[in-house]
């Protein structure tokens, strides 16, 4: 089943390659794919826990689901997420 996440703080397609190269460590998620424009990701599992798996994923390297917190640090880890993303051209 494809899952889509509406996510906070996402800029550029920096923040997007990063948020890609870690989903992509989870193993039983397939086919991540970031919108920068509709601020989402999406991606297939056949599981329904990993979208509690995923959603923490993305929280811990600050790019919270619209229904979490969206804290200063959140804003901060998004921001060096970024720079990583971008640096890694």
């Amino acid at each position: 089943m494809t899952s889509v996440i509406p996510i906070q703080n996402l800029k550029c397609g920096g923040c997007a390659k990063t948020i890609i190269s870690k989903l992509e460590e989870i193993s039983s998620i397939t086919n991540v794919s970031v919108s920068v424009e509709s601020s989402s990701v999406s991606f297939d599992t056949s599981k329904l826990e990993d979208i509690t798996v995923v959603k923490n994923k993305l929280m811990s390297i600050g790019y919270p689901s619209i229904d979490q917190e969206n804290s200063v640090l959140s804003k901060a880890k998004s921001f060096v997420s970024c720079a990583t993303g971008k640096l890694s051209d």
